[in-house]
């Protein structure tokens, strides 16, 4: 068993790796970095996130982390997951279809210039894909956080955050990783002394 729970973490290291090694990857989450540090620079907007089951968690711990804080006290930053208000989920889901979800909460508290990160491993999540519908007539930035080819969702978005592996776990865990660094370097960059160049 513990040759198991070894193979496991390497396979998670070795997914690090992969994107450690990813010029572009690494070029896209420093621009995503940059695009949400001008947001919180420059104007009253917020980001706003989704996913679905693992993914919804991850909308949300982003969320919480530049609500709340990441690494030291500072103001608060505005950020929403729509995955939390159960009222809002249940009665879109029943009234209109689970696949509108995020876009009619998009309709209603996005606002143009806000940053929309939809997120799902395989990047065909049918109600994130309408939220970047509806983001799009609101002219919303989009990012996909997504593993594998991408999917549906890294042709529509402005930008496509691919993790390279076809683990969920795997993209999972990478996706969070990539979360901590768009959070620190807001709080840094917003808050600090910044990252350096």
């Amino acid at each position: 068993m513990k040759k198991y729970i070894k193979d496991q973490i390497k396979k998670s290291y070795e997914t690090k790796q992969a994107i450690y090694e990813n010029e572009d990857l690494l070029n896209k989450i420093e621009e995503v970095a940059q695009k949400c540090v001008a947001l919180y620079r420059n104007t009253d907007k917020k980001t706003i996130l989704a996913g679905n089951g693992g993914s919804a968690a991850d909308a949300q711990h982003i969320a919480a982390e530049l609500v709340g804080r990441y690494g030291f006290d500072r103001p608060s930053i505005p950020s929403l997951a729509l995955t939390t208000d159960t009222s809002n989920l249940t009665a879109i889901g029943n009234d209109y279809g689970y696949d509108q979800v995020f876009s009619r909460q998009l309709e209603g508290m996005g606002q143009e210039g806000d940053i929309f990160i939809g997120i799902s491993t395989s990047g065909n999540s049918a109600n994130i894909i309408k939220a970047f519908e509806s983001a799009k007539k609101k002219k919303i930035m989009t990012v996909a956080l997504t593993g594998r080819d991408g999917g549906k969702m890294a042709k529509m978005a402005d930008i496509a955050l691919i993790v390279p592996s076809s683990a969920t776990p795997r993209i999972q865990e990478s996706h969070i990783l990539i979360g901590h660094i768009l959070c620190d370097i807001i709080e840094k960059e917003i808050f600090g002394e910044g990252v350096g160049r």
